[in-house]
C-alpha cells in the first residue's frame, strides 16, 4: 500500500492528507470472494501528538506523548525521562516511543503532530539528517513507520503541541 506523509510548516501543506479509507493491499485476501470485493476497508487511526524537551542542550530530557482514538479520545498518555542528550535527539525519542506505542495497538494509520520543524522536514526528505545520532533515529523512526498503511507527519507551532509539551517537562521535573 502506498504511504503518505504530509508536512505542514508554517501551515502550507505539500502534499495532500490522508483519506480515513484505504484500498486493501495485494497481500490481503479479497474480502468477498467471486470478484466482489469492497473498494475500501475502514483503518484503524490513531493521532499523536509528540514533544521532546531538554534542559540545556545537552541537559536532562524528557518525552511526552497524547494518543487520540478517531473520535478523539485520549487512548494513551505517556512521559519518559530520557536522561541527559540534546532536544534533537529528544524530539526523535518522543516519536520512537509514540511509534512503538501505535505498532502495540495495532493501529492502521497515524496522523502525527510535532512542533520540531526539523525532525519532521528530516523524516520527509525535505531537509538530509546530517548528525550520526540523528541518523540512526531517523533510520528506527523509518522502520517503525512502515508498519502502517498510511500516516501523516506535521509540522505545527508549538502553542499547539502545549499537552504533550507538559508530559515531556513532567518527565523532567521527576527526574530531577
Amino acid at each position: 500500500p502506498a504511504r503518505t506523509a504530509t508536512v505542514s510548516c508554517s501551515g502550507k501543506k505539500t502534499m495532500k492528507p490522508l483519506t480515513e479509507r484505504s484500498r486493501p493491499s495485494r497481500a490481503e485476501p479479497d474480502p468477498a470472494p467471486g470478484g466482489a470485493a469492497a473498494d475500501t476497508l475502514p483503518l484503524k487511526m490513531l493521532t499523536i501528538y509528540t514533544d521532546g524537551a531538554s534542559r540545556g542542550n545537552p541537559g536532562e530530557a524528557g518525552a511526552g506523548v497524547i494518543i487520540y482514538d478517531r473520535q478523539g479520545t485520549i487512548v494513551k498518555k505517556i512521559k519518559a525521562s530520557l536522561g541527559t542528550t540534546t532536544n534533537n535527539v529528544a524530539e526523535y525519542m518522543a516519536l520512537i516511543i509514540a511509534l512503538k506505542e501505535a505498532v502495540r495497538l495495532k493501529a492502521d494509520a497515524l496522523q502525527l503532530f510535532s512542533d520540531s520543524e526539523l525532525m519532521v522536514r528530516q523524516l520527509t526528505g525535505i531537509y538530509r539528517v546530517k548528525d550520526r545520532k540523528l541518523q540512526a533515529l531517523a533510520a528506527e523512526a523509518r522502520k517503525l513507520l512502515s508498519n502502517f498503511i498510511r500516516y501523516d507527519i506535521v509540522s505545527v507551532p508549538r502553542a499547539q503541541n502545549r499537552e504533550a509539551d507538559k508530559l515531556a517537562n513532567l518527565a523532567i521535573d521527576e527526574k530531577e
